[in-house]
């Protein structure tokens, strides 16, 4: 970790800039990858050959996110300060979907499982706005005395960043931990799905 010698100040953040900071939507998407099968049991199998690679194996489905950033910053007596952020982010939710025509029997128990399961992406979808939403709040009005060319307090913002990627990444975790294990929400979608009900039979 690099040591900071300048004094670091946090300004009140001008009514402008907070209303440019929230002046913004994020970008959702929907992508799918095809699996095949006839059944629930099929379908299941064929999610775990073709799913997303996630750590050492497949997931059923991955919320990833691309996150760029329009930053202002501007020397001020001496200093510097991050006087405007705008994120542009975008969100990607990547989920299975049938390459074949289902059988009538198999149609609703799959359009519970999609639905569930696209639920659960979308908490991930949630967890990452309000990140980039903390992030704001901790960057903008940042400033660093004796930084006229605006090197240190660009420091400063990144180091500010990490607290809220971290305390994000720790909740996508657990949230997966608890929806995954025995019971949990994806569990419960999972047995529905390849034994007709929740619960094993």
């Amino acid at each position: 970790m690099r040591a900071y010698r300048s004094a670091i100040v946090t300004l009140a953040i001008l009514a402008s800039s907070a209303a440019y900071a929230q002046n913004w939507t994020p970008v959702e998407k929907v992508q799918t990858y095809s699996i095949s099968g006839m059944s629930g049991i099929e379908l299941y199998r064929s999610i775990g050959e073709k799913g997303p690679k996630a750590g050492p194996g497949r997931a059923i489905a991955i919320t990833d996110f691309d996150l760029k950033w329009s930053r202002d910053y501007q020397p001020r007596d001496g200093g510097c300060v991050l006087a405007a952020a705008r994120p542009h982010l975008t969100i990607v939710y990547r989920l299975p979907h049938p390459s074949n025509k289902l059988p009538a029997a198999i149609q609703p128990l799959w359009d519970t499982f999609i639905k569930g399961v696209e639920a659960h992406e979308r908490v991930h979808g949630e967890m990452i706005i309000e990140t980039v939403k903390k992030i704001e709040a901790a960057t903008v009005g940042t400033f660093v005395a004796n930084d006229p060319g605006c090197r240190e307090v660009r420091k400063e913002v990144e180091r500010r960043t990490v607290p809220p990627v971290e305390e994000q990444r720790r909740q996508s975790r657990e949230f997966d931990r608890e929806e995954l294990s025995n019971g949990g929400n994806v569990h419960s979608l999972v047995l529905e799905l390849v034994n007709g009900s929740t619960g094993f039979p």
